[in-house]
């Protein structure tokens, strides 16, 4: 495994803006390229990361929300259902020291494949629907800033974290 350089905005927002295209080899550059964005994740203490945070113009996606199941890993994710609505505070690896107060569906369903290229689906709800909808939008050259009602001032962004202490 490796430590991928993560793509940010303020060098290559045009980068990022691009439509990834379907992953159709499921081979040992897929399965090392999910493992080296699983690390490159965890090392940025993020939640989520898609390929083209990593230079990759592929639909591939890793997810952690640190809610004991480890990483997800999606390939050619797919948001199948979408219900409710919930407003969070939410921030991207790529667009580093930002952060907005976003609305997303409460409640999603994803298809996805596996690494091994098996198709599964999965219900969430919460961080992990905040996130899939973060990722998947990704892929498409989406950024949060599109679902932000409001960004967050330093002064803001400071007054939170000194409540969280």
């Amino acid at each position: 495994m490796a430590l991928r350089n993560i793509v940010t905005v303020d060098k290559y927002g045009d980068f990022l803006a691009k439509k990834c295209r379907p992953v159709e080899k499921f081979d040992k550059r897929l399965a090392m390229l999910l493992d080296d964005m699983a690390e490159t994740l965890h090392k940025a203490n993020g939640v989520g990361l898609a390929a083209i945070q990593v230079g990759i113009l592929r639909r591939a996606v890793v997810i952690d929300t640190g809610d004991g199941n480890g990483v997800r890993e999606l390939v050619n994710p797919v948001i199948t259902e979408e219900s409710g609505e919930q407003q969070s505070m939410e921030g991207c690896l790529s667009i580093p020291g930002k952060w907005g107060i976003t609305k997303r569906p409460s409640h999603v369903k994803v298809r996805a494949q596996d690494r091994h290229g098996k198709t599964f689906e999965y219900e969430a709800d919460g961080l992990l629907a905040v996130a899939s909808c973060h990722e998947i939008d990704h892929l498409d050259g989406i950024l949060f800033l599109k679902h932000a009602t409001h960004m967050l001032t330093p002064e803001e962004l400071k007054k939170m974290e000194s409540s969280e202490e």
